[in-house]
């Protein structure tokens, strides 16, 4: 296989939806063993500590928490946010509360949580 360039691997990466492309960061940080969080920079001024700067959650779990009275509309949703099939969707809409998706970036949680209430479901987004 052909080594990609820098430049190949950002247009590939351009094609990609948010739900992909945070796949395939957690697959990237599996097979690699690494994490692809910033560091945080830590500065000791004359032998004090100075405690780390509380971390901004980036990563959101979306809860079905119900399914209202469009329940069909819904499993519809789920099937599109998510790559399972007519029956596991239809499972997770009646287990309800389940989570649809999980650690997935703010904006996508949010979009998701939008389509799932735009449906008629009742969702929390942690």
């Amino acid at each position: 296989m052909a080594k990609l360039s820098q430049d190949d691997l950002l247009a590939q990466f351009e094609d990609m939806t948010l739900l992909e492309l945070s796949a395939f960061v957690s697959a990237f940080e599996e097979k690699f063993d690494v994490t692809a969080a910033a560091p945080v920079a830590v500065a000791a001024a004359g032998g004090a500590a100075v405690a780390e700067a509380p971390e901004e959650q980036d990563e959101f779990d979306v809860i079905l928490t119900g399914a209202g009275e469009k329940k069909i509309q819904v499993i519809k949703v789920v099937r599109e946010l998510t790559s399972l099939g007519l029956k596991e969707a239809k499972d997770l809409v009646d287990g309800a509360p389940k989570p649809v998706l999980e650690k997935v970036a703010k904006e996508a949680a949010e979009k998701a949580a939008e389509s799932l209430k735009g449906a008629g479901a009742s969702v929390e987004v942690k």
